[in-house]
């Protein structure tokens, strides 16, 4: 039972990294790949509350949980997990740091090693983003202007990526698994550009953690 609760640990950090890397760049668009490019040009940096729901293949709901994160484009981010459990994953331009509190250890990895062939590793550091994904504008639901991102690497871990926006912000991400598992993030209280502490994307091992990789 432990190794598999460790196991579960593992994979929610790394899904939760790949969460963490997408919003570094922040794929956002009202309507268009016009307003897709004028967002991007103009965040630098945000933050933001967030709600996470992973629901199975067959439909059940597998796990829920929220938290805070903040971006600064390229590379640095802070997201922290407040519940079910306490983790945060910093990335500070060269490396990506997973702590996980209950477990005291410390995972870190190069920064661009942590990304691997996922959607996020596509969209980090540039905004050439028709280069790796098939963008479609996919009209408007539940209030929201739906941009569909479809990665065009045939070993991507995501089939699709939805991006819901509101007045020009993104409120809610969709992202499908090559196994059928599908992930909603919904994003509150979202400020653009704000003034951010120094050494807020700087990550010390606390006393005694257990650190693995590089």
């Amino acid at each position: 039972m432990a190794d598999r609760a460790a196991d579960d640990r593992l994979n929610a950090a790394r899904l939760s990294l790949t969460f963490a890397l997408m919003l570094v760049v922040s794929v956002a668009s009202a309507s268009g790949l016009d307003e897709l490019h004028a967002f991007l040009a103009g965040t630098h940096s945000a933050t933001a509350a967030f709600r996470q729901t992973v629901t199975r293949r067959d439909g059940r709901s597998a796990q829920q949980s929220s938290g805070t994160f903040a971006f600064e484009r390229p590379g640095r981010f802070r997201w922290v997990y407040e519940k079910p459990y306490a983790q945060v994953i910093v990335g500070d331009g060269r490396r990506v740091w997973v702590y996980d509190q209950d477990l005291n250890q410390v995972m870190v990895r190069n920064l661009d090693a942590a990304l691997g062939q996922t959607p996020a590793a596509l969209l980090a550091g540039d905004n050439e983003l028709e280069n790796n994904f098939t963008l479609i504008a996919s009209g408007d639901a539940d209030g929201l202007a739906w941009v569909d991102a479809i990665p065009k690497a045939h070993d991507s871990q995501f089939k699709s990526i939805r991006i819901g926006f509101a007045q020009d912000l993104p409120r809610r991400m969709m992202l499908t698994d090559a196994f059928g598992q599908a992930t909603t993030l919904f994003f509150d209280d979202m400020k653009r550009n704000p003034q951010l502490a120094a050494g807020l994307f700087t990550f010390t091992p606390p006393k005694g953690a257990d650190v693995v990789g590089e």
